[in-house]
């Protein structure tokens, strides 16, 4: 949720900081600005609405310099405006600021200032940095940020300009993403690497209460005690390209045929360092939206595998509030893609604060998640640019999956030989992707016909109604077409009601001993007069004319949704396409929530 950049060095800052904003619309936004120092003071252009939008006011001006920082803001204190709109400024116009996170104490910081006579022009929580860190300032920029931030409660990553320092470029974080990038002629702060891929692959990680300290010369870090910090530079071994659209017409389809490669990858990433499972007597899975998904596939695995004598899958946002029953016997298994998702990171701390061993998945090296968890074991997803996850959360499957089979052996549950059969039954999926990738024009041409829908249901039994979940999740986040996911034994149980003539059930039927199943709940919906959209690699499928089917390579049960998800995540993607949607950027979405 809302993007920083900034950049202090010998070229012109605008155009770096425009295509900076532009590598993180992903993390969503309603409106964007800039502000340049240009050797007169700063100049700040802002502007409700997408980047074209900015890029189109810019155009009118000849705004140039070479230090600037630059935002796209997601809405939370103020409704979405120009005057709303980041960098802010203090009353005086002495302090440029840019802020991610939500201020607690705003309302308490604004009234004092207030009533110091400082006026504010905007609605939002972000403005009272600026006016803060400009009513500190003495002379000293950094000693004024450390006050700022001594004062500041909640989570906030900070880029700060002050005229009177016009080459010094400050940044400071608290439960929120902030990297710094270096190199030879510039250097830059931002809230995730594809924002500066393009310029530097040498980045910094800040961790809480940090300070980075820019000029275009060097990059120098302290405490909030103004003490001196040394740091150690992280090498991206991401590629520009892979942070590209690289031809294809949106960033979810190229994240969705890039799955044979990432599954490939991660599936062969040896995982080297874990707790030992027969330590505990409990294992909680807690991750938020397509990860949570994920947490719910792996019950069933981990259940089937490991016969474990508790095992709990928690939305993050619910754990950290429910007063979770965990304890030094409990695994805490953590996933995210980003690992700064803020509730998981809560869910985290709250855990550990209870003697729980922790265990993050994620796929950012130097994420918060990553950092703080006791174990970590990574994906290799690579970036995912598109705000709805395909090849991340493929990958955390498949991390699950090996973690599962590893667990079963240690706890001595399956033989060497059963764990040899299942890991080379999850080493065929990246093949199996790839078959069903050949099927995009059946996918493609079947979702032509579905945009007129008002709702589409989807169904499973077991491990497929986990999975099925998750392709209801992705329908409603890029098509904006109403879905629900149920349970097919639940239908009679008041669901069916919702069934009506020509209402869409997407089926998903793969395991085999529960087909029969399925296919009375199929039946039920069928003479109520809907039409069904079977994914299933059962033998005795079959289409008819109120039936369609996509047939699945045949697959152990237990790791079919990674090629369900799949024709789910396309079937999604073709029906938001036909209805002519933004669907890497979905309204009211944000690819990372940092704050709660």
């Amino acid at each position: 949720m809302c993007g920083i950049i900034g950049y202090a060095g010998d070229e012109c800052a605008v155009p770096i900081i425009v295509d900076g904003l532009k590598k993180l619309e992903y993390r969503g936004y309603d409106s964007a600005g800039i502000a340049i120092f240009d050797g007169g003071g700063f100049n700040v252009v802002k502007q409700k609405g997408r980047l074209a939008a900015l890029e189109e006011k810019l155009e009118n001006t000849s705004l140039c310099g070479n230090m600037g920082i630059g935002h796209t803001r997601w809405a939370t204190h103020g409704e979405p405006s120009d005057v709303n709109s980041h960098p802010h400024l203090g009353s005086g116009s002495k302090i440029a600021v840019v802020h991610n996170g939500i201020i607690e104490n705003y309302k308490q910081l604004k009234a004092r200032l207030e009533r110091r006579g400082i006026t504010f022009a905007s609605q939002t929580d972000s403005e009272v940095v600026a006016q803060l860190a400009e009513y500190y300032y003495k002379g000293d920029l950094l000693d004024a940020v450390i006050k700022t931030a001594n004062a500041l409660e909640g989570s906030y990553a900070l880029g700060i300009m002050c005229l009177e320092e016009p080459d010094v470029l400050i940044a400071v974080k608290k439960d929120n993403p902030l990297i710094v990038g270096v190199s030879q002629n510039a250097n830059f702060i931002a809230s995730d690497v594809p924002a500066i891929l393009k310029h530097t692959n040498q980045v910094y990680y800040l961790e809480d209460k940090e300070i980075a300290v820019l000029t275009k010369n060097g990059v120098e870090f302290f405490n909030t005690d103004k003490e001196p910090l040394t740091k150690q530079i992280e090498t991206i071994t991401w590629s520009v390209d892979s942070a590209e659209k690289g031809g294809y017409p949106h960033f979810m389809l190229k994240e969705i045929m890039e799955q044979p490669k990432v599954l490939r990858d991660t599936i062969q990433t040896e995982i080297t360092k874990l707790p030992d499972i027969s330590q505990f007597n409990k294992i909680v899975i807690t991750a938020c939206g397509s990860a949570y998904n994920a947490g719910v596939v792996s019950k069933y695995v981990f259940e089937r595998l490991c016969r474990f004598p508790s095992i709990e899958v928690d939305l993050a946002s619910e754990f950290r509030y429910k007063d979770a029953c965990v304890d030094e016997k409990t695994l805490v298994i953590l996933v995210s893609q980003s690992g700064e998702t803020a509730d998981t990171i809560a869910a985290m701390r709250e855990a550990k604060s209870k003697g729980a061993v922790t265990l993050s998945i994620v796929n950012v090296v130097g994420s918060t998640l990553a950092k703080e968890a006791d174990y970590t074991v990574y994906t290799a997803a690579g970036p995912e640019i598109a705000v709805a996850t395909t090849k991340a959360f493929s990958t955390q499957l498949a991390v699950l999956y090996k973690l599962a089979v590893k667990f079963a052996v240690d706890l001595q549950k399956i033989s060497q030989e059963e764990a040899k059969t299942l890991s080379d039954e999850i080493a065929t999926i990246p093949d199996k992707v790839a078959e069903i990738l050949t099927h995009i024009d059946f996918i493609q041409k079947y979702a032509s016909t579905c945009i007129g829908y008002k709702s589409i249901f989807f169904i499973g039994r077991n491990i497929d109604y986990a999975i099925a979940l998750e392709g209801s999740l992705k329908l409603k986040e890029i098509s904006y077409i109403h879905s629900e996911a149920y349970a097919g034994g639940e239908l009679k149980h008041g669901t069916i009601s919702l069934v009506e003539e020509d209402t869409l059930v997407v089926a998903i039927s793969c395991c085999q001993r529960l087909y029969p199943k399925i296919f009375s709940n199929m039946e039920q919906v069928i003479s109520r007069g809907a039409k069904v959209f079977l994914v299933s690699n059962a033998a005795e499928a079959e289409e008819h004319d109120k039936l369609s089917l996509l047939k699945l390579p045949d697959i152990h049960e237990l790791f079919s949704p990674s090629l369900s998800a799949i024709v789910l995540q396309l079937f999604s993607y073709y029906v938001a396409a036909n209805k002519g949607c933004d669907i890497d950027k979905p309204r009211n979405l944000a690819k990372s929530v940092t704050v709660e």
